[in-house]
């Protein structure tokens, strides 16, 4: 039997997983454990080469010197993105693909013997952050970077269906199961029904997926609590005339992976401009120094590790400390569920059109799974509990769960 290999290229996380012959499942470790940050670091080393590095040894080279290195995250939400062609690092100019193959093949540089030979499966989101309705352009980026990366013989399955395939390996009778995966980009909804084998059957009754997930939880964070202590909501002067501090700037602040855009000089002179006359001049000196000094994941690390204790407490306090720049700000957990409120109605609308694809109603559902980081915020798992009931909806494998159901998926059509 062929090797059988799961890949999940995450927004986040990404993680490998292997099926052996005896069937056991197995996620393939890296020297910190089976999870990989999705990131790059690039930097200008001895005799001026270009050096670059990805997963936990990115995030130390750029830790070590941020002002002279470029930190690439989130590359995943990019992929249906017809505006993002090409990028420039160091002089080169880097093609979305390229960037993602050069991740890949550092996620992968570990397991060549395991992959020698194997049947592979690559999971995709239902639908890709930003992808236009029927647009297939996210699935064929993806494809073209695992090409790019030495793998051009891959197959596809949708993400939540490989965690469902996990879920449904521990059933012992025939269940319609419905998968919700969140991942750091994108909330995912596929409901399937099993029937107990050998061989196994799964039929895919209804898929759906909407474009935010933990991601945009922290962007509330940061809208809320970070921005308006750098300018966010004041005013400044022209020619003796209020106006608002440009609210674009703190939009694109708020999201991790459109905080490198905001180096451009032309936007960094811009916020200068406006600190010259504003209420508030050393707030917008303080965003200044925060987008020139690369202080943007230490900030992000302390937003995530804020929403994480709100999982698990009513209130926190997010502490992020740079140069002159202090904050220490309680939240209270009714506060955050309030202001996600618009993305968890987007959640459920997701949720009740895979219903509506799979033609099923809530009461025939047997089981539901939720995977994923985002599944351990308590309001999100609420809105499964008061739909379907406490004793249906389970959890579990936030983070290996999509990995080992697609290596699961890539023996059974082996």
């Amino acid at each position: 039997m062929r090797p059988a290999i799961g890949i999940d290229f995450g927004t986040t996380n990404s993680v490998v997983a292997m099926l052996h012959p005896d069937g056991r499942c197995e996620t393939l470790q890296h020297a910190t454990g089976p999870v990989f940050r999705s990131v790059l670091c690039f930097w200008t080393g001895a005799g001026g080469r270009a050096r670059h590095a990805a997963g936990p040894a990115a995030i130390e080279a750029y830790l070590d010197d941020p002002l002279e290195s470029r930190l690439i995250m989130s590359l995943k939400s990019y992929l249906a993105q017809r505006s993002f062609t090409e990028t420039r690092i160091l002089g080169r100019a880097w093609t979305l693909e390229a960037l993602v193959a050069l991740f890949l093949r550092e996620l992968l540089a570990p397991f060549q013997a395991e992959l020698e030979g194997a049947r592979i499966v690559i999971g995709r989101p239902v639908r890709f952050v930003g992808e236009a309705e029927g647009s297939d352009l996210g699935e064929r980026r993806l494809r073209a970077a695992f090409a790019a990366a030495g793998m051009e013989q891959v197959e596809v399955a949708l993400e939540p269906a490989g965690a469902g395939h996990r879920f449904a390996a521990g059933l012992d009778g025939p269940a319609t199961v419905l998968v919700a995966d969140f991942g750091g980009g994108t909330s995912d909804f596929s409901v399937l029904r099993f029937e107990p084998g050998p061989p196994r059957k799964v039929t895919a009754l209804g898929h759906a997926g909407v474009g935010l997930a933990g991601d945009a939880f922290d962007y509330r964070i940061i809208d809320r609590v970070v921005s308006p202590a750098l300018g966010k909501g004041g005013s400044y002067t022209v020619m003796g005339k209020p106006l608002p501090v440009p609210p674009a700037w703190y939009a694109s602040f708020a999201r991790w992976h459109q905080l490198s855009l905001m180096r451009a000089p032309k936007t960094l002179r811009d916020i200068a401009e406006v600190a010259r006359t504003a209420e508030h001049p050393e707030r917008l000196r303080h965003l200044l120094r925060l987008i020139e000094d690369e202080a943007g994941y230490a900030l992000y690390r302390a937003v995530s590790e804020a929403k994480t204790a709100l999982s698990q407490a009513d209130g926190t306090v997010l502490r992020f400390a740079h140069a002159d720049f202090a904050l220490e700000a309680p939240i209270a957990r009714a506060d955050f569920e309030a202001w996600i409120a618009p993305e968890l109605a987007r959640i459920a609308g997701a949720l009740d059109d895979a219903l509506r694809d799979s033609g099923l109603s809530a009461e025939q559902v047997d089981h539901v799974f939720l995977t994923g980081g985002t599944s351990l915020v308590p309001v999100v798992r609420r809105l499964f509990e008061a739909r379907f009931g406490p004793h249906r909806v389970t959890a579990g494998g936030e983070f290996v769960s999509v990995a080992e159901g697609l290596a699961l998926i890539a023996a059974e059509r082996g």
